[in-house]
């Protein structure tokens, strides 16, 4: 292994994301560890997917979302996962991008794409102001197993996670629960969020926690608003796929490049939307500042009546009925008599004249996105709306969305498609990803990223669990290097991964759980950065875990003190079957031996 694979593939632990910026590849084989996870196969089991059996993708798909609604919160809290700083993040990944790139991806080296984040001072809105300018977190990705174990962490009931753990999530949950096929799922990354689109219906797109159709991305509440935040001021940098990726800085892409179009074709019909009273009554939702130049009226015994569009739209918020769509008349029947008025308000247009020129337009195929539609509506409404101009420009940014996606001009490479049907078990599904590790690197690194240490090299994981694991530091930082033992001896023995899988040393200070061994590493990552100069030996034999460090001497010559301060044994009990040596120098060099079970570890 290079070191470019160890930087990749210790990456796969890690999750950041400016890792996955960096290395596409560990977006899907994060989906794909989520998949081979029992946690979600459990999910099956459960008595509000079990009877929805034989019903259709898009029924248990609605199911699929209230439950992770009900089951999960949104976490953006940025410290959960530590903190870093530019200088080092910029050092790391020099050899992949140039600063100026990176800046152009991540809001918090510069990145000022979404005016929101240019406006509400970045620093600030995420609680970071209280550090030096240089100081950014660690924006880490989690796997199903860290996400269902924010449940052990103070201060939260549930499980968690931010927008990319939530997108990989909701893209091998729709693949195991709801039955959508992985070719029908598409992740799309932008430098501040992570959606995922799924090709049913007229689309569906992934939020956080919700689900978002078409109808919703167009019906101007806050909620849609806030979802459509990252395709209408964001550029896309990653498109992930079953078949590969597509990234907006590299030359080459693995996706296939039919499935790359197909996608284009059906996101731009995703995000654009005929003109029709419903639409315009969503428009007016949103932009409320245009309010005040509409009236709405109703026949009252064959008399008009008439009603200014704002206090309608306020008796809006606590109904759940809505202007202009199919429950419009109910809306008017909630609202006070005393509330319409039996003239026509001067200065404002009607909307029933408006309908009909909606009508007009929809009949005659005319698109207020081309100069005879924008010349037509412009006609309509000069003379009333001050800015006619301003208001129709509004108008169709709100009925169309172009996405800044990769373009299309990229040199293609098949690497190979993940087959996996949503007919096969989970054992068949992890054998078939086993079989075709060594000729397809996102199956590969998707082991790294389920943790699974019998068949994973380890020095990745050591890598990550000694050089970006800041939480266990900051929160050992009071405590002596025998308080730290203590405190890890006193803490429970659960790992929240099953079998051979290991937690990395943030994941056990942030959920107060972990196997002997998950406590060795946190040991050693603190011993690491007390005394860089201390070389670390680590023996792993099955349940009798020992590490080891020898201070103010090198490996194997002790000094004439004996005790802890000189040699510092620290030994842990393991609920896992692993075997092997890993020794750390104070270069940060990582030698491992990886022993099988008939092979003697010699005698400490």
């Amino acid at each position: 292994m290079d070191i470019k694979d160890i930087e990749k593939y210790s990456s796969a632990y890690t999750l950041s994301d400016m890792e996955i910026f960096v290395f596409p590849e560990l977006m899907y084989s994060l989906v794909l560890a989520n998949i081979m996870s029992p946690i979600l196969w459990k999910w099956r089991e459960l008595e509000s997917f079990r009877k929805l059996d034989g019903k259709g993708t898009y029924r248990r798909l609605m199911r699929l979302r209230q439950f992770i609604m009900d089951e999960f919160d949104f976490n953006l809290d940025l410290e959960t996962w530590g903190l870093t700083d530019r200088n080092t993040e910029l050092k790391r990944f020099a050899r992949y991008m140039s600063p100026q790139q990176i800046a152009e991806s991540n809001a918090l080296f510069g990145y000022e794409g979404d005016k929101y984040y240019f406006d509400v001072d970045i620093r600030k809105h995420f609680g970071l102001d209280k550090y030096t300018s240089d100081i950014i977190p660690y924006w880490k990705t989690e796997t199903i197993e860290a996400m269902d174990a924010f449940r052990l962490k103070p201060g939260y009931g549930r499980a968690a996670g931010e927008c990319v753990s939530l997108a990989a999530l909701y893209a091998a949950a729709a693949f195991i629960v709801a039955g959508v096929p992985l070719e029908d799922i598409y992740m799309i990354l932008t430098p501040l969020h992570s959606q995922n689109f799924l090709d049913l219906q007229d689309g569906i797109l992934t939020n956080n926690r919700r689900l978002v159709t078409k109808s919703m991305w167009f019906n101007g509440t806050e909620i849609s608003d806030k979802a459509q935040r990252a395709l209408r001021h964001e550029r896309v940098t990653v498109v992930a796929h079953n078949s590969g990726y597509v990234h907006c800085l590299y030359k080459d892409a693995t996706i296939d490049p039919r499935a790359y179009e197909h996608l284009r074709g059906r996101l731009a019909e995703y995000l654009s939307t005929e003109l029709t009273l419903t639409v315009f009554a969503s428009f007016l939702r949103e932009a409320s500042r245009y309010q005040k130049y509409f009236q709405i009226c109703r026949d009252c015994h064959g008399q008009p009546q008439f009603i200014p569009a704002e206090l309608l739209y306020h008796y809006e918020h606590g109904s759940p009925f809505k202007i202009g769509d199919t429950t419009h008349a109910k809306l008017l029947a909630e609202v006070s008599d005393e509330d319409f008025v039996r003239y026509e308000l001067p200065g404002r247009i009607r909307c029933d004249r408006l309908c009909e020129l909606l009508t007009l337009l929809t009949r005659q195929k005319v698109d207020v996105r081309e100069a005879h539609g924008r010349e037509t509506l412009h006609k309509f409404l000069e003379g009333t709306i001050p800015e006619a101009d301003k208001f129709i420009e509004d108008l169709t940014k709100f009925v169309h969305i172009d996405p800044q996606l990769p373009d299309s001009d990229k040199d293609f490479a098949e690497v190979g498609v993940i087959r996996i049907s949503v007919e096969q078990s989970r054992d068949e599904i992890v054998e078939y990803l086993r079989q075709i590790r060594p000729h397809n690197a996102v199956a590969d690194l998707a082991f790294y990223a389920y943790r699974d240490m019998e068949s994973c090299d380890w020095r990745p994981f050591v890598k990550g669990a000694i050089e970006r694991s800041p939480v266990s530091l900051e929160k050992t930082k009071s405590m002596s290097v025998e308080e730290v033992y203590e405190w890890l001896s006193r803490m429970n023995d659960a790992s929240i991964y099953d079998r051979n899988r290991l937690a990395q040393p943030d994941e056990l200070a942030n959920y107060g759980t972990g196997d002997g061994l998950e406590k060795a590493f946190l040991m050693a990552n603190v011993l690491r950065h007390r005394n860089p100069e201390l070389p670390l030996h680590l023996e792993v034999d099955n349940s009798r875990v020992l590490l080891r460090g020898v201070r103010g001497s090198v490996m194997g010559i002790l000094p004439a003190r004996r005790g802890r301060d000189a040699l510092d044994t620290y030994k842990f009990v393991s609920a896992k079957s692993l075997r092997g040596q890993v020794d750390v120098d104070p270069e940060g060099r990582i030698t491992l031996i990886a022993l099988e079970q008939n092979v003697p570890l010699r005698q400490v």
